[in-house]
């Protein structure tokens, strides 16, 4: 979000912009084509203040929040009265309900928001609805409606016993747990059935499922109060330094000698039961994304469904390139296969690089155990320094650490955070990234392939 300001430090204007630099250049550029009003506008300006957000979410709060506050001159959106959705729930009724509203008005009831886009959080209700049942009018008539017929709303002349009670506060307690930042139960309902729509080749269901997902995530996505970025404009970096700290603390404590992760690396891979199968490379440094850094790769195993077996190439080819900088740590998305696949592939390049992963099912943190020695070995060494320190000997075979046919349970350490974790959330918007970036390549040559296939 960026702000203009006149010689006085009064705010002009308040605006929002993915690439900032291109968007207040554009202002000043020399022959600009501007309208009289912005003119004036840029004439006036005499200094821009900019604030970095973590998400299009909390940049649309804090440009309203702005605008409300300080009534700049030359916006017009968002003078009014108008507030952004909040989901209200009932929770003390016998039966709550759940509602839209646009002020906190009740003191009894408990509030989510407020959310940007309506349109997202009706179709995001709708989504719950199918798996959690609820009432969604504050006075439900003394009959059964229609919702009830179709299996979205217990009405009370029907669902009026003591068990009843219960199991639907329990669903109500699943919709808050959701709307706190628990998705992955959805989620992953929705995963199955995207994937499926996939499989049969229902690639417009696919994408219907695929629009609902992205709604969730939009409304179940952690938000900053705007308040808090007024009153630390570098609360963004704060927060970045704060959540790599925590994670090295972490490693540290599980015995993972990394320094300070100023780079990290992380593999994803996607394919259809082995077709099409693609891999991505994405970087962080200093806790945000490089996309130029970002790398993808065509599975070279055709046909193959072998996740571990593709994890094993993409890092294998990744690691022969010493003309890209190592990073201080290696993520896989995955649980124990894709890690000894990945420490595979690291060991016959003979280089050290600390390596964890994130299982998707229960945002579990996956640690290959280094205090674990094998029947063949000494010790496992996972030592780093500013770049990449050699093992003893290019090449490590016949380590039970390193192959997945001999997986043993001691081999690794399964954490698991609590859901505002600064390490944990760190780890899955890198991880998110790294899926994003590797499925996007692969229905890039998906639509290719059957462009191809149908001639």
């Amino acid at each position: 979000m960026y702000c203009f300001l006149n010689e006085s430090g009064a705010i002009l204007y308040v605006g929002k912009a993915k690439d900032l630099k291109a968007r207040v250049s554009s202002y000043f550029q020399p022959g600009a084509v501007l309208g009289t009003k912005t003119s004036v506008l840029v004439h006036q300006t005499k200094k821009v203040k900019i604030v970095r957000v973590e998400t299009e979410v909390e940049s649309l709060l804090l440009e309203a929040f702005y605008i409300k506050k300080y009534s700049p001159k030359y916006n017009v959106r968002l003078t009014d009265n108008k507030s952004y959705p909040l989901i209200r729930i009932t929770v003390k009724d016998a039966f709550p309900k759940i509602l839209l509203a646009r002020r906190v008005d009740d003191p009894t009831s408990a509030y989510f928001g407020p959310y940007p886009n309506a349109g997202a959080v009706k179709l995001v209700l709708r989504i719950m609805r199918r798996i959690f049942p609820f009432q969604s009018v504050f006075n439900h008539p003394k009959r059964v409606c229609l919702y009830n017929h179709l299996g979205l709303c217990p009405c009370p002349p029907v669902h009026n016993t003591i068990a009843d009670k219960k199991e639907y506060k329990k669903n109500i307690r699943r919709i808050i747990k959701v709307l706190e930042g628990n998705v992955r139960l959805i989620l992953n309902e929705l995963e199955k059935e995207r994937n499926a729509a996939s499989v049969s080749e229902d690639f417009e269901s696919a994408q219907k499922v695929q629009k609902q997902m992205n709604a969730m995530s939009v409304i179940t996505q952690r938000v900053t109060r705007p308040v808090e970025y007024e009153a630390n404009p570098n609360l963004r970096e704060d927060q970045r330094q704060k959540e790599l700290y925590a994670l090295q603390n972490l490693l540290r404590q599980k015995g993972v000698p990394v320094q300070f992760p100023q780079k990290i690396e992380c593999y994803d891979i996607s394919n259809i039961q082995g077709k099409y199968a693609t891999g991505s490379l994405v970087v962080f440094i200093q806790g945000e994304k490089e996309s130029a850094f970002y790398r993808r790769f065509r599975i070279r195993r055709e046909n193959a469904p072998n996740d571990f077996a593709m994890m094993h190439e993409v890092l294998t080819r990744r690691l022969k390139h010493d003309e890209w900088k190592f990073p201080q740590l290696i993520v896989v998305d995955g649980g124990k296969g894709q890690i000894t696949s990945a420490l595979q592939a690291i060991g016959e390049a003979g280089i050290s690089i600390p390596l964890i992963g994130l299982a998707k099912r229960e945002e579990t943190i996956i640690i290959p155990n280094p205090k674990f020695e094998t029947r063949n070995s000494k010790q496992y060494q996972n030592t780093n320094d500013r770049n990449t320190k050699r093992f003893k000997h290019s090449k490590i075979q016949n380590l039970d650490l390193f192959r997945a046919s001999k997986l043993d349970i001691r081999n690794f350490v399964e954490v698991s955070l609590p859901k505002n974790s600064p390490a944990l959330l760190l780890l899955m918007r890198i991880r998110d990234e790294a899926h994003r970036f590797a499925i996007t390549y692969h229905r890039n040559i998906r639509s290719k392939g059957s462009i191809f296939e149908n001639k």
